[in-house]
């Protein structure tokens, strides 16, 4: 997965498909019961000021995660 893209890697109104979760079970549960499913198409919609966090779109709700959470979601 080293070669994978991951969310921290998407450009403001990119979209992709979100794949495999590299994160602790229940930080990864609590993000699938958000929306955040393997297949789901996700949309990079702005970036804090200071870069963290970052807002997503998925499944037609808006939410902030971490950039070190977000590199640790790989998309398609």
């Amino acid at each position: 997965v080293s070669d994978a893209k991951h969310l921290g890697q998407l450009d403001v109104g990119e979209s992709a498909v979100l794949g495999e979760m590299q994160l602790p079970e229940s930080a990864a549960m609590r993000l699938q019961e958000l929306g955040l499913l393997p297949g789901a198409s996700i949309r990079l919609v702005r970036r804090a000021p200071l870069g963290c966090p970052m807002e997503f779109e998925v499944a037609g709700s808006r939410l902030a995660i971490r950039v070190s959470d977000a590199s640790n979601i790989f998309v398609q």
